[in-house]
């Protein structure tokens, strides 16, 4: 009878984790919250890592616009040049041009190969010096030519900071040969 009566008070206890274990009702509730970390991971990486991509592409584009502006002239006053980096900084909109560096510089390259810096401007960073040495790729560098090199960085920072962190530099550099003449000019009182 003992035995029996513990027997019956062992079932009645252990009934209520049998019915827990078969319950299936909060499997998904259990399931959601182990996903959902991993989820808004990758959902948050995702928006950053796009928001880069575009930033990154806005770059490139600014870069090829200011040098394709500037090869279409002959001669390049202060307010050609100050509407021309406007205009080349105006391409980033939606984004915030505020940390774009720009840097637009005509480079002479000697008959031995030597390239030099005939003119420099730059939006929001330091102009190269004139007269100082520049690296020009051998692909592009011809004896006794000149060439316009248009170099862009933009420090992106991610808004959100969860999956990518840090700042990272989004740069590009275009060089190209003037369109309608020979060399671009500058002249000393507008440089």
């Amino acid at each position: 009878m003992v035995r029996q009566t513990i027997g019956k008070l062992a079932r009645d206890l252990m009934r209520p984790f049998r019915r827990f274990a078969g319950d299936r009702s909060g499997v998904s509730a259990v399931e959601f919250a182990l996903i959902l970390p991993l989820m808004l991971t990758l959902y948050l990486g995702g928006i950053q890592l796009s928001d880069a991509l575009t930033i990154s592409r806005k770059v490139t584009h600014v870069t090829s616009s200011l040098g394709d502006l500037v090869t279409q002239s002959r001669s390049i006053s202060n307010t050609d040049m100050t509407n021309i980096l406007n205009a080349a900084a105006g391409v980033m909109a939606p984004y915030s041009s505020t940390p774009l560096k720009i840097t637009v510089s005509g480079v002479k390259i000697d008959d031995e190969g030597n390239a030099t810096v005939a003119w420099s401007d730059a939006l929001n960073t330091t102009a190269l010096t004139r007269g100082s040495s520049i690296a020009i790729p051998d692909a592009v560098k011809q004896n006794d030519s000149f060439l316009v090199t248009a170099e862009v960085h933009y420090p992106y920072t991610p808004a959100i900071g969860y999956v990518m962190t840090g700042n990272f530099d989004l740069h590009d550099q275009f060089f190209l040969r003037p369109r309608l003449s020979d060399q671009i000019k500058r002249p000393p009182q507008f440089n």
